[in-house]
């Protein structure tokens, strides 16, 4: 009858090994993991040997286990490593989150920027990046910007300011009085002009009577008109007609400016024999009111003289625009 020696403890096998019993006989094998080298058990280093990990493979004694790069984790056989979505399990991004192998990257909403950690995202100041973003003041606010306009404009297109037309919404003026809408603003001038010892004839025409005996040393007429420049305007420029109403046959005209260019602001250029243009040579900042008489003396052959002054009122606006 065969005497089983690993029972009985009668084998001679190592603290290390297991004790098989034979017919006859015993057999010392080594634990899983393990193999003989000459009657010692030394561990198997199962990295050098299929089936390998997928990334990385770590030996332990007896054993052994596989690893994955960052960014991955362990199939259920503990041999593939498959790609973590970052943006579903744990949404690290302040904002935008897009899942790429092994990693992800974030992005921002419009109008704003990523901060240098790559994670959260900061205002992006869009009024400092240019000054030509709005005509007249750009307003940053959270992811955007937006653009204001001066008292008197309001905002066209989201970026330009255009005038207000004061006199066709809130106009202020009395009834003997006529609105004046100018760049920026608006103002109120008497329907009458007339002083003595001009009256009235027609809608901004005073005329001096020629019986009145004061009238023969003063322009037989006065018109008064309006006009309105930008700020700042390019010179020289062309900004206003004179023209005689009436021509008379075998008359002479000449034209000057009466008053109102004490600075040398303005040059008149006769431009025919009826008409001339009122120049503008120096850059007006506004702003501010300018009054110039402009005139026109006819001469005729017989050496009778007259002369009529147009009186115009140039309103300078604040702005170029």
């Amino acid at each position: 009858k065969d005497i089983d020696e690993c029972a009985t403890g009668t084998h001679t096998c190592r603290a290390d090994q297991v004790c098989v019993n034979l017919r006859g006989s015993f057999s010392c094998q080594c634990l899983p993991g393990y193999q003989k080298r000459g009657e010692q058990c030394v561990d198997i280093d199962e990295c050098t040997l299929p089936p390998y990990c997928h990334h990385r493979c770590v030996n332990t004694p007896g054993s052994y286990y596989c690893q994955c790069n960052a960014g991955f984790q362990l199939a259920s056989n503990n041999h593939t490593c498959v790609d973590i979505n970052e943006c579903d399990a744990n949404n690290p991004c302040a904002q935008q989150c897009y899942n790429i192998l092994g990693s992800f990257i974030c992005q921002c909403n419009p109008g704003f920027e990523l901060s240098s950690d790559r994670i959260n995202c900061e205002d992006t100041d869009e009024c400092r990046t240019s000054s030509y973003l709005c005509q007249y003041q750009c307003v940053n606010e959270p992811g955007k910007f937006s653009c204001v306009c001066p008292e008197g404009y309001q905002v066209v297109g989201g970026r330009t300011c255009q005038d207000i037309n004061e006199c066709e919404t809130t106009n202020e003026c009395r009834e003997d009085e006529i609105c004046w809408n100018y760049h920026g603003g608006f103002r109120c001038y008497p329907r009458n002009p007339c002083q003595e010892p001009y009256v009235l004839t027609s809608e901004n025409r005073c005329v001096c009577p020629v019986s009145n005996a004061i009238c023969r040393e003063l322009p037989y007429s006065v018109v008064y008109k309006y006009m309105s420049i930008r700020s700042d305007r390019t010179v020289p420029s062309d900004i206003f007609q004179i023209q005689a109403t009436t021509i008379y046959p075998n008359t002479i005209n000449t034209f000057r400016i009466k008053s109102g260019n004490e600075n040398g602001e303005f040059y008149l250029r006769q431009t025919s024999a009826v008409s001339a243009m009122l120049v503008l040579v120096k850059s007006l900042s506004g702003p501010r009111e300018h009054i110039v008489d402009l005139e026109m003396l006819t001469v005729n052959s017989l050496n009778y003289r007259t002369s009529s002054v147009l009186r115009l009122t140039i309103i300078v606006g604040p702005y170029a625009f």
